[in-house]
């Protein structure tokens, strides 16, 4: 089967916490913020063992379309295809899915974000094969990741009260929660059969195609009203047709009112979804001070920093600083309002500055 077996990477995204670094034309997945691979790069890399580079497809945006074309020469061009406009992620998996059935209806996808880190991709592997091994028989799989602390900014899968993390069985999925208050978070992680959903699923296309029948039944008849993706008409047609699907995300539209999900409980993989500048400084190495930087960085009485830079930089008496320069913008933030970055970019969007986005 695993000539069936296809992977599709979100590529989409703006990455809008990671600004200044991160623009339309130069988003988070096409950068490098660990080693010398971009996070699209690395994404790509660790699949290989388990699918093949000609069953690879990146669904991206159009101004992103060429440089990630560019970063992954390896790829055929087709494969990599940019989205109209950004619908959610419920749109581009129902599209991924018509057009794998066309070229294989024995296809069965893994659907991977192009923008986390997992530093034990041999780990990360294993758990991938079972998963598609499940999802060949015609179940929907997602992967939970075992939660290292309390988080608020994860939504949880609920597995069964005696779950292990790190089994390669695939158990019935419980329930999905929201994104949970810090009490609620603590009795997650207390309870043990809680595990962080991360954005990782795998089914047949043709499973994909049926749910979004069932509950999304105005998308899915856009999608399959498409000419053949051979079709020299299939751009024009989706660039008029795509924007009328609904904006919603695959968790909401089709995973969660699916009958039955099964879910493997992933035990430590490395993962991170790197979701802003303070989770790169968590995850860099420091000095004595527990400063991180990329760069050249000097320091007097300045503890907690992180610091991005082409430039030598100098911080003397300051704590907590998130310092991020770039030709055209320079970041000064706190720490713990990293998160706020993303809400800077909306006010530029206010503002109409598109020489900053």
């Amino acid at each position: 089967m695993a000539k069936h077996q296809y992977g599709l990477i979100l590529a989409g995204g703006r990455g809008t916490r990671f600004w200044p670094h991160s623009r339309r034309r130069n988003a988070k997945q096409v950068l490098r913020l660990f080693g010398e691979q971009t996070m699209i790069q690395q994404t790509v890399e660790r699949l290989k063992g388990v699918i093949p580079p000609e069953n690879i497809w990146v669904i991206t945006n159009e101004f992103l379309k060429a440089e990630i074309r560019k970063q992954l020469p390896h790829l055929p061009k087709e494969q990599i295809i940019a989205e109209p406009s950004q619908r959610n992620t419920a749109p581009c998996v129902a599209l991924a899915a018509q057009i794998l059935a066309e070229i294989d209806p024995d296809a069965v996808m893994g659907v991977f974000p192009a923008d986390h880190l997992i530093l034990k991709a041999a780990r990360f592997r294993s758990f991938v094969k079972s998963a598609f091994r499940a999802a060949e028989r015609g179940d929907v799989v997602v992967l939970g990741i075992q939660p290292r602390w309390p988080e608020t900014g994860y939504g949880y899968i609920e597995f069964p009260k005696n779950v292990a993390a790190g089994e390669m069985d695939a158990l019935p999925v419980a329930s999905f929660r929201e994104k949970p208050d810090i009490e609620t978070a603590k009795k997650f992680v207390k309870g043990g059969n809680f595990f962080w959903n991360a954005g990782m699923f795998f089914w047949r296309a043709s499973t994909v195609l049926d749910l979004a029948r069932h509950h999304q039944p105005e998308t899915a008849t856009i999608i399959a009203g498409l000419p053949s993706f051979r079709d020299r008409a299939f751009t024009a047609k989706l660039r008029a047709a795509y924007p009328l699907c609904e904006d919603i995300s695959v968790d909401y539209a089709l995973l969660e009112k699916a009958e039955r999900i099964l879910g493997i409980a992933v035990d430590d993989i490395g993962w991170n979804d790197v979701g802003s500048w303070e989770a790169v400084y968590e995850l860099a190495a420091k000095d004595g001070d527990r400063n991180a930087s990329r760069g050249d960085l000097f320091t007097k009485d300045s503890h907690g920093n992180y610091v991005d830079a082409e430039k030598a930089v100098a911080l003397v008496g300051v704590e907590n600083l998130i310092v991020v320069d770039t030709p055209d913008a320079l970041l000064i933030a706190n720490r713990k309002n990293a998160q706020d970055v993303s809400k800077l970019v909306k006010t530029l969007e206010a503002q109409r500055r598109d020489e900053l986005l």
